[in-house]
């Protein structure tokens, strides 16, 4: 069993902002693999489908990012997830240049406020997919900088990282080992 989670705020004001890349990639992935579509559930957005014979759940918590844990130990616990082995979450990060993508395993919250929210309810020992969406000018622009939209350029760098965060959940599938994961992604 694999638990793909990306993280996000719910709401129009905050589709396809910075913050919502997760929510993003899940739901592309949820398309390209024939997911049903999302229902509420966990104080998240849920789907399940068996992909060759392992079931996969996609979530989306709907907490708002600074309580995605709320969310995700709900699943976590319902499922009994093995979070060390069967857990990635996808999301942004401003420590990345825009477009780079980091994969790690355990770690800090980096002073993202969902992945804190996360580690509170779980620990630290699980996957990360993190997805560089740049920095603000100024930090005085944080905020309004990763609630924002990308930009037609920003768009053309990011959209191949969406393409290899979407080849590393392939890879996720099929249990490689998280070590040659962490090679094969973070070289690029």
């Amino acid at each position: 069993m694999k638990l793909i989670v990306g993280l996000g705020n719910p709401g129009r004001e905050y589709e396809n902002t910075r913050h919502n890349v997760g929510f993003d990639i899940v739901d592309i992935f949820a398309k390209e693999n024939g997911f049903n579509p999302f229902k509420e559930k966990f104080q998240g957005l849920i789907t399940e489908k068996m992909i060759d014979g392992e079931k996969v759940i996609l979530l989306k918590p709907q907490t708002y990012m600074n309580l995605s844990g709320n969310s995700l130990v709900q699943v976590v616990k319902f499922y009994k997830i093995d979070v060390a082995n069967d857990l990635i979450v996808i999301y942004d990060d401003m420590d990345l240049p825009l477009g780079k993508l980091r994969v790690k395993m355990n770690g800090s919250a980096g002073g993202h406020n969902g992945i804190k929210s996360i580690i509170s309810h779980i620990g630290q020992d699980f996957m990360r997919a993190k997805c560089g969406i740049g920095k603000a000018k100024n930090k005085d622009e944080n905020i309004n900088f990763v609630l924002g939209r990308f930009t037609k350029e920003e768009s053309e760098v990011v959209e191949p990282m969406f393409n290899t965060v979407l080849s590393l959940l392939n890879d996720v599938l099929k249990n490689t080992q998280t070590d040659r994961l962490m090679q094969k992604y973070n070289k690029k």
